[in-house]
């Protein structure tokens, strides 16, 4: 399946091409056991996944990531594959996702990465998360007015959130007033045709720092988007 990442631009070293081959490997393993993506077929995993998950990685020039909602480690672990200057931090509140990535992380011999087996509201108000990253990924997690209350709080000012969606133009409409109470603002969009697919990279710069009352509880945010 390595010619699907020369088919779409991505030009990748032996380590990294074996790794992903690990990677493949554990998640078919453990989506048995952990129910970790409704997707199966080798081809589409290579594609939908990890070809979708290196869209983004051009955007990260090294610091530190978080990713909220990282399940089976999308997009931050093939980010992290290519570019290991990257400080890590997966933020899953499902126990075995959080088994897998362990077992994962190690396979693939990663270092500097962090689990955190919490729900990303939470960690968000503690002090050692809080404004402390420089790039913050979410992919399939939430609409982009609710996502971006999950996690603006964790960046820096001038750090940059970057949502993975499908067309999102409606989304980013939506998502106006949250971007201005959170204190970001659309900095860029990526698009690009995955099998057919459209898709799109929102890239959102942090311009001024969230009010601590951000983020709210997970039932208000969703119940009462901004």
């Amino acid at each position: 399946m390595n010619e699907i990442f020369f088919e779409y631009g991505i030009d990748l070293d032996e380590k990294s091409i074996k790794s992903f081959g690990i990677y493949y490997r554990l998640l078919k393993e453990y989506n048995e056991k952990f129910n970790i993506t409704a997707i199966e077929d080798e081809r589409e995993i290579y594609l939908k996944h990890f070809v979708d998950s290196l869209s983004g990685a051009e955007l990260l020039t090294g610091g530190k990531l978080i990713d909220i909602g990282s399940g089976g480690g999308f997009p931050a672990v093939p980010i992290k594959i290519v570019n290991d200057s990257v400080d890590l931090t997966l933020v899953e509140a499902t126990g075995k996702k959080c088994d897998f990535l362990k077992v994962l992380c190690e396979n693939l011999g990663l270092k500097d990465v962090k689990i955190v087996n919490k729900r990303a509201e939470d960690i968000a108000h503690d002090i050692n998360f809080r404004e402390k990253f420089d790039y913050c990924t979410a992919r399939a997690v939430a609409k982009l007015n609710i996502l971006s209350e999950y996690c603006l709080p964790f960046l820096k000012t001038g750090g940059k959130f970057i949502a993975y969606k499908a067309d999102a133009g409606d989304e980013l409409k939506e998502a106006a007033n949250a971007l201005r109470v959170l204190g970001g603002k659309t900095e860029k969009i990526k698009k690009f045709s995955l099998d057919g697919a459209e898709r799109q990279l929102i890239v959102i710069e942090k311009i001024k720092r969230t009010e601590e009352k951000y983020p709210r509880s997970n039932g208000r945010i969703r119940k009462n988007p901004l």
